[in-house]
């Protein structure tokens, strides 16, 4: 089953294979092996990883600013074609900065809340992908929109991809 742009349906939330089997997977999106552990938050009808969460401290303590990271196929590559094809422009344009730094601190709150209290070493900056104003990666953006997010950004991301599906299909 494909996954059509835009959020996932639960059962794309559920599937679960092992950890192993994960971590392969993801090593084979990313082409190299993980630097942080993670979980797979929404997944494809077959199963696969679409986006990962990822703890907010890479393993070796380095902070780790991307929570939420898109790595399924071909929705990496549909992102990637809306970003060079001036999207990043177009969506800051369109909904304005400040809509933008709201959902940068929304990001970081919830990312935030994931570091332990007891934490006394760098942390996590920023919000999604580690940038505080503008849109550094739409990817990111979508990402957190596919689990939930409220990404006015990954909503934009969302409508665009779901445009070019239907065009492709006339």
């Amino acid at each position: 089953m494909r996954l059509v742009p835009g959020a996932p349906s639960d059962a794309d939330l559920t599937a679960a294979p092992s950890a192993a089997a994960d971590r392969a997977a993801v090593t084979h999106l990313l082409g190299r092996p993980p630097q942080a552990n993670f979980h797979v938050m929404a997944r494809h009808g077959d199963g696969s990883p679409l986006v990962i969460r990822n703890d907010p401290f890479l393993d070796d303590g380095t902070p780790m600013p991307t929570r939420w990271w898109l790595v399924g196929d071909p929705e990496r590559t549909w992102v990637s074609r809306l970003e060079s094809s001036g999207g990043v422009g177009e969506v800051e344009s369109l909904l304005g900065l400040d809509v933008v730094a709201e959902a940068h601190e929304r990001y970081a709150a919830e990312r935030d809340a994931a570091v332990p209290v007891t934490h006394s070493g760098p942390r996590p900056s920023g919000g999604v992908g580690g940038t505080r104003r503008g849109v550094k990666c739409l990817h990111a953006h979508y990402a957190w929109f596919l689990v939930g997010g409220d990404d006015p950004v990954g909503s934009w991301v969302a409508d665009r991809l779901r445009e070019r599906e239907g065009a492709t299909h006339r």
